[in-house]
């Protein structure tokens, strides 16, 4: 049995290096999806207050820049914006670079939101586990 997240994966419990808790997360995508908006409203004209017929293609936007955001951070930044200001990475299980293939896969399942609300353990999402990363305080 296992006496903190993390254990299996020879991570501490605590500091640099152990699981990234469920409050850090949730703040590094609020942190995202904000960002994300704001840039959607600036460059395709996003309005989060129209109504949803009205939005056509754009009601989109913030998700899109959302999933850009992550794709592009995590392989070159160690994680998103959101995961950075909270003092968080993503980082390969097992080591090494996380690669471009990665962030993809893991990003389109964050998207779909379920395989992200579904943990181990460990505290590791589904989407996690299936791109082969662990979100760890930096």
């Amino acid at each position: 049995m296992n006496e903190y997240p993390g254990e299996r994966l020879g991570l501490p419990a605590t500091g640099p290096r152990s699981i990234a808790r469920v409050g850090r997360r949730i703040g590094a995508l609020a942190i995202d999806y904000l960002a994300a908006t704001i840039i959607a409203s600036g460059f395709f004209g996003f309005d989060q207050f129209a109504l949803p017929g009205e939005a056509g293609l754009s009601q989109f936007a913030p998700m899109m820049v959302f999933a850009v955001l992550q794709i592009v951070f995590i392989p070159f930044a160690g994680g998103s914006p959101g995961h950075r200001i909270l003092g968080m990475r993503v980082v390969r299980y097992g080591g090494g670079w996380v690669g471009l293939w990665r962030p993809i896969v893991r990003t389109l399942l964050l998207v779909v939101v379920i395989p992200a609300v579904i943990w181990d353990a460990d505290q590791r999402g589904l989407h996690d586990k299936a791109a082969g990363t662990v979100l760890i305080r930096a």
